[in-house]
């Protein structure tokens, strides 16, 4: 049964969709043998392009201003991820467990914020606070990714040899 969200964030909880679905597609390509560096080229797609906005929004939005152990998980989560796909992005000598554990690490954030995080933030936000958030989200400054990549290696049927 899906979480409902107060509308005001409702669009942060779509992207986290898109999070979620990003992680599979990085699943399928670990499973199916897809070269590595494919599939950094896509994890630096969808950071420059998705996450690295979203956290920034998130930051900006929610967490910088709620001095509480929840939002302290978060932005400690936020900064883990970040380094996990410096690290991914600037070296092609990793093995798929790196790839593994960064979408570990990136599936149990959304599920933390999703589950726990926005019920708590959406109790001890003002309403007003909610509706700033809200009219920033819909306005022209949100980001709206679009996750349009070319190379589609989780819908690979041929198997590479990944050394």
């Amino acid at each position: 049964m899906p979480l409902k969200r107060n509308l005001n964030i409702r669009e942060l909880s779509r992207d986290h969709h898109f999070g979620l679905l990003f992680c599979w597609k990085v699943k399928e390509g670990i499973k199916k043998n897809v070269f590595l560096e494919r599939i950094n080229k896509y994890i630096c797609f969808f950071w420059k392009g998705h996450f690295q906005p979203h956290f920034l929004e998130e930051e900006l939005l929610l967490l910088n201003d709620v001095n509480d152990a929840l939002c302290d998980k978060a932005l400690k989560e936020h900064r883990l991820i970040r380094e996990q796909v410096e690290n991914i992005a600037s070296n092609n000598n990793l093995s798929k467990h790196h790839y593994l554990d960064l979408i570990e690490a990136i599936n149990n954030h959304i599920r933390f914020e999703e589950r726990v995080l926005f019920p708590h933030l959406e109790i001890i936000l003002s309403g007003e606070m909610l509706n700033k958030i809200g009219t920033y989200l819909a306005s022209e400054q949100h980001n709206s990714f679009k996750d349009n990549y070319s190379d589609e290696f989780w819908l690979t049927k041929k198997v590479e040899n990944d050394s």
